[in-house]
This record gives structure tokens, C-alpha cells and sequence, in this order.
């Protein structure tokens, strides 16, 4: 569709932004329930406090330009100390001209309790976020690029009141332009304004302008279907639930969001892997810019693996889904076949465990191209 088109970006990274409190847990020879943890009256130890960026901009965003990928980032923080911080950071990497900053609203923060092995909880305010319009996009820019990533509007009350009206006004705006459109979500407060939307109609109104869909499963379950995520939540006893999600059930929830318009989907599941399933990829490819070898990535439907980790080298699992999609969308811009692109999602998301923030951990490109290599030969060797 834009065979003379120039593209300065191959992608903008948009939405949720803030700042990550980390305090440092000492490496443990297995996974640290949290239950030992979170005990009224116990002291627990724990070593440093890191500071980090955090959010979909931040994690997805940086873990791309790591891959080699030019990138915009869009997003929104308070004029205060921790907005200055985000603006220092992002200005040391050239990378803070699409960063707007307000004073009706304070920079978002998270405290994140991630121990080693186990699923993080996070004590997060959104700040600013609450406020991100359509308005906030610079469509110029947008309409520079290949992709556009857009993540968290779980977390960004203006996108999901009025059933994800402004949520579909900043898609279809995107859309016009002829930019592959992708989209992250976080799992809502149960207890909170997001907890009680319903998403199955957001979803119902916005996926039809999605091109790309990265959720994770907890979130599309507590999203579709919130009795039967009760239901599982309370099966999984404080675990983790993917260890009580069959396989069935994320296919039936696969076939249900490709019918709402979807024409990429990765359901993240955790030390499961990640599954695959996609649509009419000659119609994406013909519609963006994507080239996609189409007769392998249309119409499919697998799993990949999760890449092992080695337990002894895990620092925390902060933002290792965001990791996992900058992999999966910097391998789509390459134009890798679907089984290739699945491994690289997986390879950055392992990778993001062992680094004391989000990106810290990650190879470049062309490193874990050497390791993917490494792994498709071996497979090969035992077919």
C-alpha cells in the first residue's frame, strides 16, 4: 500500500508511562510464594530500592530501539520530581520529543514487589495517565511510522469510560493513516472504576481497529469472561492461574477476539509460553505496511514455548511481558516468519528477568538472532 513511502519511524510506542520502585529481593534457588511475604507483622529483608521507568512507552518502547528499531515514544507525565526524572531519562536517550507533560496531574508511580520466580503485585497510581486523550497523540508522527503500539488504557480512565468511546476515536484517528495498529492491556483493579467496565463491549467497539493484540490471559479472561475468571482464580489457590488454564480455553478465547477483527493475536501465558493465532494476513499486509510472508503466517494457530530461564540468574519479572511484545512487533517489522517471531517474543521476555530493571537484562538483535539460530538447529537435529 505505500510502496514510495518514506517512514522515519518503524514504530511509536504510545500510552502509559510512569516511574517503578523496585526494592531488590535477594536470589533464591526457587520460586518465593507470596504468602511468606505478605504476612501482617513480618519484616521482610530486601537489598537496594531501584528506580526505573515503567509502563508500556518505557518497557516496549526502549526494549525496540535495544532491537535496533527506530522509535517514537508518546506519552504523558506531571510537572514534578518524578516527571523530571522520566524527562531525564528519556532526553539521555534522545527519545523524550513525544513526552507531553501537564500540571493538572502527577507523574504515575508503581511499587513493585517482584521475588524471585513469583508473579509480581504492584501498588500502582496512574496519575496523569487518567487524563490521556486522543488529544496526546501528534498524528504527524504517527503518520511517519510503520507500527503503532498503544498500551494500558486498563490504567487510563479517560480511554475506557463512556464504553472505550475515546479509546476508538484514538484508534480510528491512527487507522486513517495507514499505520498497523497493536495494542497491550493490564489486568484492571478488580475492586476499581476499570474493574467494573465492561469490557467485553470495549473490546467489542475498539478490536476491529486492531490490528495486532498482545493480552495476556489473565487479563482477556478477567475481560470476557469474568465469572469463569472468578472461577479459576479461586481453583488456583494464590498460584498461578496459567497452572489451572487449559489449553482449550485459550484457544475458544482466541477464536472469539480474531472474530471481533484481530489479525494478529499473542495471548501471553506466562512459563507456558505464549499462543498464537492469526487471520487474513494478505489483507493486513495490503493494508500497512507490514510484509509478512503471508503463506505462513495466515491462518495460523500454536504455541510457542517460553524460552527456559535460569533461576539463578533471575533478578525480577518487571515488565518481561512488555519485553516479550517488543521482541514479537521488532520481528513483524523484520518480515520474520510467524514460528521465528514467536521465539523472539519469548527470547526478549526470558532475557528481561535477569536485568535489575524492565530492559537491563536484554541482548541486542543480533545476539539473540544467534541464540534463536542456535535453538531452531536443534530442534532440526531432533526431528
Amino acid at each position: 500500500m505505500h510502496p514510495n513511502r518514506k517512514f522515519r519511524y518503524d514504530a511509536v510506542v504510545a500510552g502509559y508511562i510512569g516511574v517503578d520502585l523496585t526494592p531488590g529481593f535477594p536470589p533464591a534457588r526457587s520460586a518465593v510464594p507470596q504468602s511468606t511475604i505478605f504476612r501482617p507483622g513480618k519484616l521482610v529483608e530486601v537489598e537496594g530500592l531501584n528506580l526505573s521507568l515503567g509502563g508500556v512507552v518505557a518497557n516496549t518502547g526502549l526494549a525496540m530501539l535495544k532491537f535496533g528499531r527506530r522509535v517514537a515514544l508518546m506519552g504523558l507525565v506531571g510537572n514534578d520530581m518524578l516527571g523530571d526524572f522520566v524527562a531525564g531519562q528519556l532526553q539521555a536517550r534522545g527519545m523524550a520529543a513525544g513526552i507531553r507533560r501537564t500540571n493538572k496531574a502527577g507523574t504515575a508511580y508503581g511499587i513493585v514487589i517482584a521475588p524471585p520466580g513469583t508473579d509480581r503485585i504492584f501498588l500502582e497510581d496512574p496519575g496523569c495517565n487518567r487524563l490521556f486523550t486522543a488529544a496526546d497523540i501528534n498524528y504527524d508522527m504517527v503518520g511517519k511510522s510503520r507500527l503503532f503500539h498503544f498500551g494500558y488504557p486498563t490504567l487510563m480512565k479517560s480511554l475506557f469510560v463512556n464504553g472505550g468511546a475515546e479509546l476508538r476515536k484514538l484508534l480510528a484517528g491512527v487507522r486513517k493513516l495507514g499505520v498497523t495498529t497493536s495494542l497491550d492491556m493490564t489486568l484492571p483493579d478488580s475492586g476499581g472504576l476499570a474493574g467494573q467496565a465492561d469490557w467485553r463491549s470495549i473490546l467489542a467497539a475498539v478490536l476491529p481497529l486492531v490490528d495486532v493484540f498482545v493480552p495476556s490471559i489473565e487479563e482477556i479472561l478477567f475481560m470476557l469472561e469474568p465469572k469463569h475468571y472468578a472461577r479459576i482464580l479461586s481453583k488456583a489457590h494464590g498460584g498461578d492461574i496459567m497452572n489451572v488454564v487449559s489449553p482449550d480455553l485459550v484457544v475458544r478465547l482466541g477464536n472469539r477476539i480474531l472474530n471481533m477483527g484481530v489479525k494478529v493475536l499473542m495471548i501471553k501465558a506466562g512459563h507456558r509460553g505464549a499462543y498464537l493465532r492469526t487471520g487474513d494476513i494478505g489483507k493486513l499486509n495490503a493494508a500497512t505496511s507490514l510484509n509478512l510472508p503471508a503463506e505462513n503466517w495466515h491462518g495460523r494457530d500454536l504455541w510457542i514455548p517460553a524460552f527456559p530461564a535460569d533461576p539463578r540468574r533471575i533478578r525480577n519479572a518487571c515488565g518481561a511481558g512488555d519485553c516479550a511484545v517488543a521482541g514479537f512487533l521488532a520481528a513483524m517489522l523484520e518480515g520474520a516468519d510467524i514460528e521465528k517471531t514467536g521465539r523472539y517474543a519469548m527470547l526478549a521476555g526470558r532475557d528481561n528477568l535477569y536485568g535489575i530493571d524492565a530492559i537491563g537484562g536484554l541482548s541486542d538483535w543480533k545476539h539473540m538472532t544467534k541464540i534463536i539460530g542456535v535453538q531452531i538447529k536443534k530442534v532440526k537435529q531432533n526431528e
